[in-house]
């Protein structure tokens, strides 16, 4: 499964200039203006893992095929963007559509950069997006109430429905989050996520400074306090310096650029990393002469789980897992090693898949 990630900030924050970078492309356009970005630019990225490569080396694999996460390039949002305000309806139809929200914030100072708002405010450009998104949902839901509530007579999940939704609306008319109320049980936390509200999503703040600064500053240490008392995480990035990264050819012009700015890794892989973490997910391989293969799964999952991300038919007619951890697989180089050393396990269907697990499927045709 591709995971979805929608980036969202003000006009002029940076958002398609990291875009480019993550997708290593020009497709989105990067101006000095407001809604330059009208329609939503989508692109794939590998989720970095060195893990693949040394699987691969010791299995001599002919192909490594990487988890992917799909980003999103939305345009930028203002004050009254609920309300339609700068196209915003559209835009905001577009965040529904993903499974997590990158919020791309300005933390530098440069008057050749116009800023909506006429300051540089992190604090005030959280809020003010954060208001947006649930301004928006409150419009949705009441706007649903109504032809719910005659479906109510000839459908008899509508009023667990109904009632999900009157919860959700009392929060967001006290300023609050969906993310805050609390969920019952698996049936109320389905209909939320069929509703696709906004801010049920997960969120990630991602500070965009200048290169001189990366390190962080007054702005960016706003956000940081922001997050930790709201329970967020948050990347410090310098989102031009990544689009220069990401222009260069070879892995060593890379490294050597990085190097030369006092950077161990690009910001880049920082909020690939984090999005896929933010989603509550990990990975397991397959592993063999053909390929190398990494696999997404939710942290918690059983075998027959993971093995239905592979096909479906795995999942129906699943019998056992051959297992071998990651750090065993390493360790005794491979299959043959982790077996000759009692490291290759036959695991059930109560099994708990585990970060890193290498995984050999058995199953009924």
């Amino acid at each position: 499964m591709t995971l979805k990630c929608g980036i969202v900030g003000l006009p002029n924050v940076g958002k398609s200039t990291l875009f480019n970078a993550l997708t290593q492309t020009a497709s989105a356009q990067a101006a000095n203006y407001p809604f330059c970005t009208i329609e939503p630019n989508v692109g794939k990225v590998n989720v970095p893992d060195v893990r693949l490569e040394n699987l691969a080396k010791i299995a001599a694999s002919a192909q490594i095929i990487p988890n992917q996460i799909e980003f999103v390039d939305i345009a930028g949002l203002v004050r009254g963007a609920s309300k339609g305000e700068g196209l915003g309806n559209q835009f905001l139809s577009h965040i529904r559509e993903v499974d997590a929200i990158i919020n791309v914030v300005r933390c530098f100072e440069d008057d050749n950069i116009t800023h909506v708002e006429n300051s540089v405010d992190p604090i005030r450009d959280i809020e003010l997006i954060q208001l947006e998104l649930i301004l928006a949902d409150l419009e949705s839901l009441e706007k649903r109430l109504p032809n719910l509530e005659k479906k109510l007579k000839n459908e008899k999940d509508a009023l667990q429905i109904i009632e999900t939704i009157k919860r959700v609306i009392e929060v967001l008319k006290d300023g609050q989050p969906a993310r805050v109320v609390e969920i019952k049980n698996i049936e109320e936390e389905k209909i939320i996520k069929n509703l696709q509200i906004i801010t049920s999503k997960p969120q990630l703040f991602v500070c965009n400074l200048k290169e001189n600064e990366i390190s962080g500053n007054k702005y960016s240490k706003l956000v940081e306090d922001f997050c930790a008392k709201n329970n967020f995480n948050s990347v410090k990035i310098c989102a031009q310096v990544e689009a220069e990264v990401a222009s260069l050819e070879t892995l060593e012009e890379k490294n050597e650029y990085l190097s030369t700015i006092g950077l161990d890794e690009t910001g880049l892989s920082q909020i690939i990393r984090s999005a896929f973490s933010l989603l509550n997910l990990i990975s397991f391989f397959t592993v063999g002469p053909k390929e190398c293969h990494a696999w997404t799964v939710k942290k918690g999952s059983t075998a027959p789980k993971g093995a239905g991300v592979i096909h479906t038919d795995f999942e129906k007619g699943f019998i056992r897992a051959r297992t071998i951890s990651y750090q065993d697989y390493i360790k005794f180089n491979g299959e043959e090693g982790a077996r000759n050393n009692g490291k290759l396990r036959d695991e059930g269907k109560d099994y708990i898949v585990q970060d890193g697990d290498v995984f050999h499927f058995m199953f009924n045709n």
